[in-house]
């Protein structure tokens, strides 16, 4: 009876090890990381070319994507901004950029989720999950 006990114990341990092992450091899930992965597509076929490899920007014409306190303080309209472009002066990283974001209006609402889970997760951000839920109801409040 110990016996089948304690091998009952270490296999429900094992299994809740793997679980506990497949999270992220930051809260995130499997979900999260496919998520990051297709978004890391789509940011290279959408937006690479103007932002960089690494989200850095150019100069002072593209904004980084690297400020984490504007993408934070941002990130209701992030979904707005990519699918509907946007124009006029902006501050980030303490610089004034303004020159026209293109809109994309062709990307899909999952599409925009991964994207922007790979915007806010990539180049020093750690922001979790967003998803098409919040896509949609984003999208809704855009100005």
């Amino acid at each position: 009876m110990k016996r089948s006990y304690l091998i009952l114990t270490l296999v429900l341990g094992t299994v809740l090890g793997i679980l506990y092992s497949c999270q992220r450091e930051n809260g995130g899930s499997l979900e999260q990381d496919m998520y990051y992965t297709n978004g890391r597509d789509i940011y290279i076929q959408h937006c690479q070319n103007c932002h960089g490899e690494k989200g850095e920007g150019l100069e002072n014409l593209i904004p980084p994507l690297t400020d984490t306190t504007y993408l934070r303080e941002n990130r209701n309209k992030l979904a707005c901004f990519i699918k509907n472009g946007m124009e006029g002066p902006i501050v980030v990283d303490g610089r004034e950029f303004n020159e026209k974001m293109p809109d994309h209006a062709e990307i899909t609402d999952i599409d925009l989720a991964q994207l922007i889970v790979y915007i806010t997760n990539a180049y020093g951000n750690k922001q979790g999950m967003y998803t098409t839920d919040d896509v949609v109801r984003d999208l809704k409040n855009c100005n």
